[in-house]
């Protein structure tokens, strides 16, 4: 067992930087094209992983790859709002998903411009119009990105009522979507596989893959299907979102805001997180790996037997 557990360390060792993506955007998805006045974009995105020295257990030196995490600062009409920490693969929708899922934009066509410059780590935002400087779609003070930070809670709270979810009897999933789902994710995990320590993040149609990304934290992948989804005028009504995160009430939130329904997870979820997804009206699956998962809360869209129609 050693000598295989050793063998398998090497080979993820020597994956080339090359055959290593975090962000995947499937031909259909990819054929899409932006929301009318949508913003102008850079496409900048960086390496995902840097090779270290390491020493195992035995005392042996060999070389290991680790995700590549650096700081963007993140400036808005100017003004530095936060320094998001990223692997850069998708950057600019990252920061567009995290500003729609701070409520600082609604729509992205506000914004004029977003450039992101690895040279000096900033993502420059260029509104139309400007951001109002108080109330709701106020730039909040600058934070860091982590768990539990960074998100505008209380205001997203108050506006659960007014999101809208489709009816279950128009979005719903069967056993047999969800477990081509799980399989098609095992093979779009390749920063994992490769480095360990990212979350996973995808949007599907059915069995269809649209997008996924692989980012140092479950919510910079949440923010950056949503920043996508955004620009090319996706609507959630019937798509499932998996992440490989626990689905607290802020990552049911934002999915939630994104008009998605069901929501697929490897990870598990929080009581929280169960009873907004309840109020809401939404469907959350989790322990979801292999052939086994956990309908949380909205068992009325999950169809055990069937495909759904």
């Amino acid at each position: 067992m050693a000598i295989e557990r050793r063998a398998a360390i090497e080979r993820r060792a020597a994956i080339e930087h090359s055959d290593v993506i975090a962000w995947v955007v499937q031909p259909s998805a990819a054929a899409l094209q932006p929301v009318p006045n949508a913003p102008r974009v850079t496409a900048a995105s960086c390496a995902p992983l840097r090779e270290i020295l390491i020493v195992d257990e035995l005392g042996n030196r060999r070389p290991m790859y680790v995700p590549a995490e650096q700081p963007l600062t993140v400036f808005l009409d100017g003004r530095e709002l936060v320094t998001l920490m990223t692997l850069g693969a998708s950057p600019e929708m990252l920061v567009l998903g995290y500003l729609r899922n701070q409520r600082l934009i609604g729509d992205v066509a506000t914004i004029e411009s977003l450039a992101v410059d690895w040279s000096s780590g900033t993502a420059r935002v260029t509104t139309r119009a400007g951001i109002r400087s108080g109330g709701a779609g106020a730039a909040p003070g600058t934070v860091g990105t982590s768990c539990g930070l960074g998100t505008v809670f209380g205001d997203l709270m108050r506006q659960v009522d007014a999101i809208t979810l489709p009816e279950a009897a128009s979005a719903r999933v069967s056993r047999s979507t969800l477990l081509q789902l799980l399989e098609t994710m095992r093979h779009h995990d390749a920063i994992h596989r490769a480095a360990g320590s990212v979350h996973s993040c995808a949007v599907f149609q059915g069995v269809d893959l649209l997008v996924s990304i692989e980012d140092v934290s479950r919510h910079n992948g949440m923010d950056t299907v949503t920043g996508w989804m955004a620009l090319h005028g996706v609507s959630g009504a019937d798509k499932i979102l998996f992440t490989t995160g626990r689905l607290t009430s802020e990552m049911v939130m934002k999915a939630a805001h994104s008009g998605v329904p069901i929501v697929v997870s490897r990870n598990g979820t929080t009581a929280m997180g169960c009873d907004l997804a309840a109020k809401l009206g939404m469907t959350l699956f989790g322990r979801a790996a292999n052939r086994r998962f956990l309908c949380y809360v909205g068992v009325e869209r999950f169809d055990p037997e069937g495909d759904a129609n």
